[in-house]
């Protein structure tokens, strides 16, 4: 169980978490909200951290130009921010920090990123026409500082920790973290390698090194990420526009490799180059190098780009191997271009992406929020959750509908057998019993700051923290709250107010991201009413922690009655069943750990039940599972006894097999009550099974002497034949024969008569 602790005062990280910004909104539009999302793994991986922008659209989804010019301004960083929101408390760092957050540095952000384009299309450029490049693109190699400078900040940046999603402002966890990434690549991406190049003797390794630079590329694909799930640009223009700049860029990136095949040729050999030969109309191209810059660029891009399509002329083509062997490749990747192209285009008809279905579900909910006018703050929880189920839809169970129930069991038993083997509350629970559990369990995702369960609500679900960090709360009838406890990895809860059927005692709220297991209560009560033992065991380990949880050691009686009731409910399960002929189902309850020598209000055990009624299959399996053959009932009956009233004989051989006997209290009594009623049946077998024919009752009279009484005579025989004493005497000096002779029976006279010469004779 959780260790109680005290309230304390919030930190900043949980200022952070918890934290919305705030952004005025243009005429005729809604707020604007900013959550932050993460993606998650099943082995708890996460992915970088990436903003979100939603505003709060009307039905129609239309703006007025002011409206589209402020998305742009927020887009860029240059809206006016509150500071004082974004301002990083002085105790959460040491020393210089960037907020990622800040206006100033988000304007940073979008001028790398406009540089970062420059930068994927330049360098192609630069590498192939670095002999005949203009001077005033070639002093454009001066914004290398401008991303050498972004190199340093990054080591002051702070950044949303991937397992926590808690802002990290320790400059040496922010330092250590970039050095790992894409320090490298970035700090070698900024050093000039033209200059490097002419330095070192014009080797063309060192020239090679400059295409290490279009790893900036990269931000224009979280650009173009982000635009995809942004409702308010429309998502065919931007898969379009997307599509188009992959398009450009391949032929460009290909028209410059075609000049850079002819430009490394010697100049006494360059009319054997596909450019150096060619001749369109009455120009030639011979001394290509001293033509305009753009004209040969213009030449190469014709050239890559109905290469591509394959639509030339044949006015252009390959003269040397190099540029035959370049165009094979370049060709074998047009057709896979080709089919990317086509597949998206496609897909744009068809309308099946995962991205299309995230922003039309999220169209209908920001319109589901402003028809019932919720407010700010779940607003904002419904989004964020709504984002992080987005990118964590590999976790969706849905994935797996169509994979057989076996194979889920054992995906299931990978994932989470572990996990709940460890929660406290199933210690020493059979493994089946683990089974089914992990079998019934669902994954989700909370972001900080969600609440997961109310103080004083009905739960109907269960939570296994598999991964992150929460806190149980108790709010005052004041308002105020204090802290109780934080949730580590392993930990439940949930499961008080199931078990005990009570209100939830606490507020639960998310601190860290979180990965929970989610067990519905239904589903938890069946498999607790199957596995009486566990059910059992998990009340018991429940009780276990009063010592130190103050809501356990306030429902202490409430558990230990549900505990007796729900033993009383199990032995009258497995009775009716034994009554009812139920074998299928006594064995289900006896894997669930049922007792069978547990009897209900009369003292009555399963045994008496199937005894009464004959069936020896489930008497079989009683007495294999170790129920008592003698157990006597409040009224004096043993199993025996009620399979022989019932004149099952099979069964009565059977207990007798398994060393059951036939001793009745008060016997005297119960036998002359037999011989009263004239149950010849019931007194044979009673007789035959080894009850004594002279038990005697209060007055002393032995069953003979009610039959002599009564005239009796064919039961006198069979009670003679089994040994009953004629000479008997009874509280008032009689003897049967004396009853007899009083009851005027000739035929019961002449038998007792004969017995008592048979017996004084011996």
């Amino acid at each position: 169980m959780n260790m109680l602790i005290r309230r304390h005062s919030s930190s900043c990280d949980r200022q952070e978490e918890r934290r919305r910004i705030n952004v005025p909104a243009a005429e005729g539009e809604e707020e604007v909200l900013k959550s932050t999302s993460t993606t998650s793994s099943m082995g708890e991986e996460i992915h970088e951290e990436e903003y979100f922008e939603l505003n709060e659209v009307r039905d129609k989804l239309e703006g007025s130009v002011g409206s589209r010019l402020n998305l742009f301004t927020r887009e860029l960083g240059l809206e006016k921010t509150n500071n004082k929101a974004l301002r990083i408390p002085q105790e959460c760092y040491n020393g210089f920090v960037i907020n990622p957050n800040g206006r100033l540095y988000k304007c940073w952000v979008n001028i790398i990123f406009v540089w970062a384009i420059y930068s994927s299309f330049f360098t192609p450029v630069e590498f192939a026409f670095f002999r005949g490049l203009p001077n005033h693109l070639l002093n454009l190699e001066g914004v290398q500082f401008v991303f050498f400078a972004d190199v340093i900040l990054q080591f002051f940046v702070a950044y949303r920790d991937q397992h926590t999603c808690k802002m990290i402002y320790d400059r040496r966890r922010i330092a250590i973290r970039y050095a790992k990434s894409s320090f490298v690549l970035d700090l070698l991406g900024c050093f000039p390698w033209d200059f490097i190049y002419k330095a070192n003797g014009r080797s063309e390794a060192i020239r090679c090194l400059i295409w290490l630079r279009l790893y900036r590329a990269r931000k224009v694909k979280e650009f173009f990420k982000r635009m995809e799930k942004d409702i308010r640009i429309n998502y065919l223009f931007t898969r379009i526009v997307k599509l188009i700049t992959v398009e450009l860029y391949c032929t460009h990136t290909a028209a410059c490799i075609f000049y850079y095949l002819a430009t490394t040729i010697p100049p006494a050999r360059e009319g054997y180059t596909w450019i150096g030969s060619l001749q369109l109309g009455d120009y030639k191209y011979i001394n290509f190098r001293e033509i305009d810059f753009w004209r040969r660029y213009i030449t190469s891009l014709y050239f890559a780009i109905v290469t591509m399509a394959t639509v030339g002329y044949g006015d252009m083509h390959a003269v040397n191997t190099r540029e035959m062997i370049f165009i094979m490749i370049y060709v074998s990747f047009d057709m896979i271009l080709g089919a990317y192209l086509i597949g998206n285009m496609t897909a744009l008809i068809v309308k099946g992406s995962n991205t299309e279905r995230f922003r039309d579900k999220m169209t209908d909910l920001i319109r589901y929020m402003n028809r019932n006018k919720l407010g700010k703050d779940i607003r904002s929880q419904i989004k964020d959750h709504l984002q992080l189920q987005y990118e964590s839809t590999y976790t969706n169970e849905n994935i797996l509908s169509d994979v057989p129930e076996a194979v889920r069991a054992k995906i299931s038993q990978n994932l989470y057998r572990e996990t709940v083997e460890q929660v406290p509350l199933f210690k020493g629970c059979s493994e089946d019993f683990l089974n089914q559990i992990v079998m019934k369990l669902n994954e989700e995702f909370f972001l900080p700051g969600e609440v997961i369960l109310e103080q004083g609500s009905a739960v109907d679900q269960i939570y296994i923290v598999s991964h992150g960090r929460l806190e149980e709360v108790v709010t005052g009838e004041d308002g105020s709250e204090e802290l109780i406890a934080m949730l580590e990895p392993h930990s439940i809860f949930g499961e008080v107010a199931v078990l005990c059927n009570t209100p939830q005692p606490y507020t639960v709220r998310v601190s860290e991201l979180c990965r929970l297991l989610r067990v519905e209560k239904q589903s938890f009560t069946t498999i607790l009413q199957r596995y009486f033992s566990d059910n059992r065991q998990i009340l018991n380990n429940l009780l276990k922690g009063k010592d130190i949880d103050l809501r356990i050691r306030q429902l202490e009686s409430d558990i230990t009655y549900l505990i007796m009731k729900q033993e009383s409910e199990l032995a009258l399960g497995v009775n009716s069943a034994a009554y009812h002929g139920d074998l299928n189902h006594l064995k289900d309850l006896f894997n669930a750990g049922a007792d069978p020598s547990k009897t209900d209000y009369d003292g009555r055990t399963a045994l008496h039940l199937a005894a009464s009624r004959g069936y020896e299959d489930i008497v079989r399996f009683l007495i294999q599972k170790g129920a008592n053959v003698n157990c006597i009932d409040e009224f004096g009956a043993s199993p025996l006894l009620e399979a022989v009233k019932g004149g099952h004989d099979r069964v009565v051989a059977l207990l007798v097999q398994n060393g059951a006997n036939l001793s009745l209290q008060e016997a005297g009594d119960y036998l002359c009550k037999v011989v009263k009623e004239s149950n010849i049946d019931l007194l044979k077998r009673l007789l035959e099974n080894g009850v004594d024919p002279n038990s005697k009752s209060y007055d002393q009279r032995t069953p003979l002497h009610t039959a002599a009484a009564e005239g009796l005579h064919v039961v006198a025989s069979i009670l003679i034949k089994f040994g009953g004493n004629v000479i008997s005497k009874d509280r008032w000096g009689n003897t049967p024969l004396d009853e007899g002779k009083k009851c005027g029976s000739k035929p019961l006279v002449r038998i007792l008569e004969q017995a008592f010469v048979e017996q004084s004779q011996r």
